[in-house]
């Protein structure tokens, strides 16, 4: 065997010459440049990533500063718009093309009985108080007032409408499939319309108790996406392997400094109750003697605001895990790609759904008075009587109250 210009060459008994073919190995020097350029695409990659996301972010948050700004029916809104999307890309998830072919009409029951939900469980929530509060008008007032007297049994009846219609559409060789996206489509709208109910519910406590909950997520998020991108070496699980220790422990501290600090800069102005009524707060003596405060005062919300921070920094992002396994399970990167950088709606509420339910779970245990109170029974009147009602006990407790005065007299 004789080497001819670097290449081995095989001499034949016959005299032919036989070349070996040359090795799959890659030279030193060339697999390290080619790593140098991977590495440096892997970067450009990760930050062209980035921007999007944050041109994307800069855009939800100034869209939902303005909403918060419309009104309390502007964030209900808002909420709805946020749920059909969510159920879109849900219900997308367990879809066959080739069978929802021999099933024409088969994907309008999945709205039918999400629709059917959202009357539901809105017009529980709305109330009296909704009508009382759009409109004035006697017949307007009166046709309104009947549909939210029957609002249970009609929408009891549509979903029987859409039991039967799906009774009427099972098809041979088909029974498996539709009862399959019959349970999926109920196990969305549980999963859906349980936390955008105590949303909603949030909402009409006061925007506070919607916006603090939403808004220490979004801190969370953000701080834990910009401390795992500059910082992260560690793993923090393996479902979410681009999550990090680093990120998680930043975000965590991040999301209870703000949830505590903000309130005390004065940008919120609510009414002047017991929550937002300073106090004085005495610093423990242990402090050393150059600490510049002996005192400071506290609003008491702040307190509250920093077991809502706990729990949004060390609890709420493990919904974003189990959206996380989620994922795993049907093999897909994100539930859609309608907010770019982001993936769909879904992959944005993980972490809200599981907040949005402490919060109100929180301010019925912790805030709401549980005494009976005279804002308490004036909500109960103005939501269960109907105008006519109210005038009859306005005039009656009117003359019990005459009456005493002139017996005291």
């Amino acid at each position: 065997m004789i080497k001819e210009n670097g290449s081995n060459v095989q001499v034949t008994h016959g005299g032919r010459i036989r070349r070996r073919k040359g090795s799959n190995e890659v030279p030193g020097d060339v697999g390290q440049s080619n790593g140098n350029n991977h590495l440096l695409v892997n970067d450009q990659n990760k930050y062209r990533s980035m921007l999007i996301r944050a041109y994307s972010s800069i855009w939800m948050i100034g869209g939902f500063i303005f909403v918060v700004y419309m009104g309390h029916l502007y964030i209900w809104a808002m909420v709805v718009i946020i749920q059909i999307f969510m159920a879109k890309e849900l219900f997308g998830l367990l879809r066959k093309v080739n069978e929802d072919k021999q099933l024409p009409g088969f994907r309008h029951l999945n709205w039918h009985f999400f629709f059917t939900a959202m009357l539901f469980v809105y017009g529980r929530i709305l109330s009296q108080r909704l009508v009382n509060t759009v409109t004035t008008d006697k017949f307007l007032y009166k046709i309104v007032g009947n549909l939210i007297k029957y609002h249970m049994v009609t929408c009891y009846f549509l979903y029987i409408a859409g039991f039967v219609w799906f009774i009427l559409s099972l098809k041979k060789k088909m029974y498996k499939y539709q009862f399959g996206q019959y349970a999926w489509t109920h196990m969305i709208l549980i999963v859906v319309f349980t936390q955008s109910s105590f949303t909603v519910a949030n909402i009409f406590e006061g925007i506070f108790w919607f916006l603090l909950p939403a808004s220490l997520i979004v801190i969370n998020d953000i701080a834990a996406y910009f401390f795992g991108f500059f910082f992260g070496k560690t793993p923090l699980i393996k479902l979410s392997p681009k999550k990090t220790w680093e990120g998680f422990i930043g975000a965590s501290v991040t999301t209870i400094i703000s949830a505590f600090v903000d309130l005390s800069t004065g940008w919120l102005q609510c009414d002047p109750g017991p929550l937002f009524t300073p106090e004085t707060f005495i610093l423990p003596g242990w402090l050393p003697e150059w600490f510049p405060w002996t005192e400071m005062q506290v609003l008491p919300v702040q307190w509250h605001a920093l077991g809502l921070g706990l729990f949004a920094s060390i609890i709420a992002p493990f919904g974003g895990f189990f959206a996380s396994g989620f994922k795993r399970a049907f093999k897909i990167k994100d539930f859609g790609d309608s907010i770019p950088g982001h993936g769909g709606m879904t992959d944005r509420m993980d972490c809200q759904m599981v907040m949005a339910v402490f919060a109100y779970i929180y301010h019925q245990s912790f805030i709401v008075a549980q005494s009976v109170s005279v804002g308490m029974i004036f909500d109960q009147i103005v939501m269960n009587l109907s105008y006519e009602e109210q005038k009859v006990l306005y005039n009656n407790l009117g003359q019990i109250l005459q009456d005493r005065q002139f017996g005291e007299s």
